[in-house]
């Protein structure tokens, strides 16, 4: 790990648009103690190399901590992420409602109707490959007022098993074409599958991004019964949830149906009938004073 990763390095995707502010990146206390680790381990190989086979034990159990960390979308312990709104949001009652995978031709616009009609703004964490194959459906996001926000360009499925400079780049990638097809650059980035590893936060911090990750899923991937997605999310209604959804690669329920179509209306229901606010996760940090 290292903490040059968050020094200026000229890129084509960062000299194209005006990104987000760098932020400075604070490791936590399971990075530090990694870094510790692998400064402390090869000095005590050298003062007592007999002892070696400690030595791998060490760095392979740091290792697997590091990984388990990486796995568990919600965990802190690589870098901050946004599981639930910030405590001034959950004062006024907000909450989100966040999209994932899309844009889909199919879908997205079926979702866009359904929140025009009810006048509910969203979180739409899009794929930069997607967006560039439909970019007139990051458009109607962006005129219909919800937020376009970074899920990678490539949402590949080792995302998670990248290095820090491949990482880099499919985010810049991403950052850029979101940024000039929604005429403002993400502020927010989500982990294919919330998956991750130690490198990710130096480089979101060196973009100028947030993590976000959720408080309460749907499964609306896997999951065809519209009542069980419904009530997976609905156990999560309360002041600061950020709610998880999906456009593209949603399941289908019986009668052939993107399930998030026919969970929307109901949760929009519920959300009202609690007396919550639904806002974009944008929206909450702009109300932070933070930009």
């Amino acid at each position: 790990m290292d903490a040059s990763l968050t020094r200026d390095r000229p890129s084509a995707a960062t000299s194209q648009v005006a990104m987000t502010r760098p932020r400075p990146w604070r490791p936590t206390a399971l990075i530090w103690l990694s870094l510790g680790l692998h400064v402390v381990v090869p000095l005590g190989w050298l003062w007592r190399s007999a002892l070696w086979p400690w030595w791998v034990w060490v760095l392979v159990l740091d290792h697997l901590v590091l990984t388990l960390a990486g796995l568990w979308p919600r965990s802190a312990l690589l870098g901050p992420s946004w599981r639930a709104l910030p405590p001034s949001a959950v004062r006024r009652g907000q909450i989100a409602i966040t999209i994932d995978d899309g844009p889909d031709p199919a879908v997205t616009p079926e979702v866009l109707a359904i929140l025009a009609a009810q006048g509910v703004k969203a979180t739409f964490f899009c794929i930069g490959k997607r967006a560039e194959a439909h970019p007139e459906l990051v458009a109607a996001i962006r005129s219909a007022g919800h937020a376009v926000e970074n899920h990678s360009y490539s949402h590949r499925h080792d995302f998670s098993l990248l290095g820090p400079w491949r990482m880099r780049a499919d985010l810049e990638r991403a950052q850029a074409l979101l940024a000039r097809l929604a005429g403002e650059a993400p502020r927010f980035f989500r982990a294919p599958a919330g998956l991750r590893n130690p490198f990710l936060e130096p480089v979101l911090a060196r973009l100028g991004l947030r993590l976000a990750s959720w408080s309460r899923r749907g499964f609306d991937t896997r999951e065809s019964e519209p009542k069980r997605v419904l009530a997976r999310l609905e156990s999560g209604l309360a002041p600061g949830a950020i709610l998880l959804l999906h456009d593209a690669n949603a399941a289908r329920d019986a009668s052939g149906s993107p399930v998030i179509l026919r969970v929307l209306p109901g949760l929009i229901e519920r959300i009202r009938t609690a007396g919550l606010e639904p806002v974009t996760l944008r929206q909450a940090l702009e109300e932070m004073g933070e930009s």
